[in-house]
């Protein structure tokens, strides 16, 4: 590689306080990729840096990892601690549920830490396109659940949206409705249907997400269960992502540590690598520095 990577998207945990339900229950429920028996165990900076060993990261950023919502803010005040003593993450996006009594607290609360950009909360959704209903309490479109997105802006916070392709109408509509908040669609929209029936609607709600001008997209977590992450299943989904947002409004990231569920840093990165092969090297170096140091102020 020519230039360096800002990986936009991954996590860091240290285990055994009761700060990650998801992981810390006894018998944790499998991830989309399957069991999250290799994932027990903590993931700190040096733990990254091994398994980035042979990139040139020039900075990462924190995606908020489940922390015990009933201490929003314990998890930002833990990586700046951390990004004190261990120089990352050099960005960080913080936990915020927008339907909350205290959601205006909270979110002033982030932005009163130096290195959070945004935060995340994954909206209410349906387990299938078949079972979609516009409006679920905690959705997009839900009122409740506006007000407090609502006041994003004026705490200079951006959206970090994860959630299935059925739901970007809804993810369209919030980005037209509150153009000055940008959102960053997370994991490509999570392609987890690769038949020609659901990658083609999954583009169609794609594309209609890429019209707002205020949204943009990481490629990341594109993982699948079942399979070793490979060139050759990436492929497709990635070039879509690339032809339907454009070079200045994608961002590549490893979402470490749980995508070594499916692969390996090393075969992650060589893959984007390969995949944008055809590219110039100015675009290239959009994909996996620029566009992620201009989005996260780095």
């Amino acid at each position: 590689m020519t230039f360096p990577i800002i990986d936009c998207h991954q996590h860091f945990w240290r285990l055994g306080q009761g700060n990650y339900p998801w992981l810390e229950q006894t018998d944790p429920p499998p991830h989309r990729y399957g069991p999250v028996a290799p994932l027990l165990a903590d993931y700190l900076p040096a733990d990254y840096r091994r398994d980035a060993a042979g990139f040139e990261i020039a900075g990462t950023v924190h995606m908020e990892a489940e922390w015990n919502p009933a201490d929003p803010l314990g998890e930002s005040r833990w990586l700046h601690d951390l990004a004190e003593a261990e120089g990352l993450p050099s960005a960080i996006i913080g936990q915020a549920w927008f339907d909350r009594d205290d959601i205006a607290a909270v979110l002033a609360g982030h932005g009163a830490y130096p290195l959070v950009r945004g935060v995340r909360q994954k909206p209410a959704a349906t387990a299938s396109p078949d079972r979609f209903q516009p409006g679920l309490p905690g959705s997009m479109a839900d009122p409740g659940w506006r007000r407090g997105y609502a006041l994003l802006a004026q705490h200079g916070l951006h959206y970090e949206l994860q959630t299935r392709y059925w739901h970007l109408g809804e993810a369209a509509a919030l980005a037209r409705d509150f153009p000055d908040v940008p959102i960053i669609l997370n994991h490509a929209g999570v392609p987890e249907d690769r038949g020609e029936t659901g990658l083609a609607a999954w583009r169609e709600a794609l594309e209609e997400l890429a019209a707002e001008p205020n949204v943009s997209v990481k490629i990341s977590g594109i993982g699948e269960a079942g399979h070793a992450w490979s060139f050759e299943r990436q492929e497709t989904v990635m070039r879509d992502v690339i032809r339907i947002f454009g070079v200045e409004r994608v961002m590549l990231a490893s979402n470490f540590p749980v995508d070594r569920l499916v692969g390996s840093f090393a075969t992650i990165f060589d893959g984007f690598l390969k995949i944008t092969e055809d590219l110039t090297n100015g675009d290239r170096r959009k994909l996996f520095h620029d566009n992620a140091a201009r989005t996260y102020q780095l």
